[in-house]
């Protein structure tokens, strides 16, 4: 936790491999799931920026002939606001445990983005674009696919080279879960045992998820965005003004980035199996509250904790 730039608490628990009884600490490398999505946001909003996409941009155009049931009038805007529409390869509301295997292809398919088009493919929309808030993994990663084609450059080297590398973000990296360094986490499908998610998720992740980071380099992600380091000011103010309420989970979404039903906090979220994590920003009292687990419900009571204490 960080108030006005100072740390007043930083501290691990736990264990990153618990066959090897190695302990986390408070440089251990920790997947943050759909935390990644604010990433994706902000290497799409820089391609905006420099003018290689327009926020009008339509998917359809970058498309050609693949995923033909994207609707032609579906936008970058609308994607990055999960409002297009479109329909997702992972119903969420239908998962009823996160220790389930939802994954519709072998995981080891999917690496890079373009391995992502058969996930990607054959889902009907849901709603036409813009007529609802409808949360989306699929959307993130057809944002990926599309900032990857319009710069001809890989998602993971732009979300490297447009957001990390200018948040100072140095240990913040998209990893194999099938090869992952000695200072990464293993991610745990419950409190205790042994199994690892590693069946479960994408060998790598893309726009939707699967970066891993430090609590280190969330906290410099915070000041380096709002001091304009990643995209202007002016960028970030229209990601974190309100598009949609998203009244199920108390809260509202702008670009990419969650945002308190009342208040000016903003935050990134993760959860699935392995993985929970949140990292929050509150601007009125100049305090970052991040907390990552690898195991699947790890994070929540102290992130509940904190949401009851909101001035502590």
């Amino acid at each position: 936790m960080d108030r006005s730039g100072e740390t007043e608490l930083c501290t691990a628990y736990g264990l990153a491999d618990r066959a090897h009884d190695i302990a986390n600490t408070v440089e251990t490398v920790f997947a943050t799931a759909s935390g990644t999505k604010t990433l994706t946001a902000l290497a799409v909003m820089s391609l905006v920026e420099q003018g290689t996409l327009g926020l009008a941009t339509t998917a359809r155009s970058l498309l050609g002939e693949d995923l033909p049931l994207i609707g032609d009038d579906v936008t970058v805007e609308h994607l990055l606001a999960h409002r297009s529409g479109i329909g997702d390869y992972l119903d969420e509301d239908a998962v009823a445990d996160v220790r389930d295997y939802v994954m519709p292809v072998p995981v080891h398919r999917l690496a890079t983005t373009e391995q992502y088009l058969p996930l990607l493919d054959g889902h009907e929309p849901v709603s036409p674009a813009d007529a609802r808030f409808a949360y989306n993994n699929a959307g993130y990663v057809l944002l990926a696919l599309l900032a990857e084609r319009a710069c001809g450059v890989p998602f993971h080297d732009l979300v490297r080279t447009l957001v990390t590398e200018p948040a100072g973000m140095a240990d913040t990296a998209f990893l194999r879960s099938d090869e992952l360094p000695g200072r990464a986490a293993l991610g745990y499908l419950s409190s205790d045992g042994l199994r690892t998610n590693v069946l479960h998720l994408p060998v790598r992740g893309s726009g939707d998820g699967g970066i891993y980071s430090t609590a280190a380099d969330l906290s410099a992600f915070w000041d380096a965005l709002f001091s304009g380091r990643i995209v202007p000011p002016r960028r970030v103010a229209e990601m974190t003004r309100p598009r949609s309420d998203w009244p199920e989970e108390s809260r509202r979404y702008g670009l990419g980035f969650h945002l308190h039903e009342s208040s000016d906090a903003v935050w990134l979220e993760g959860y699935d199996a392995g993985v929970s994590f949140t990292s929050l920003h509150r601007p009125t009292t100049s305090t970052i509250c991040t907390v990552i687990s690898n195991w699947s419900d790890g994070a929540w009571p102290i992130i509940r904790l904190l949401n009851d204490h909101p001035d502590s």
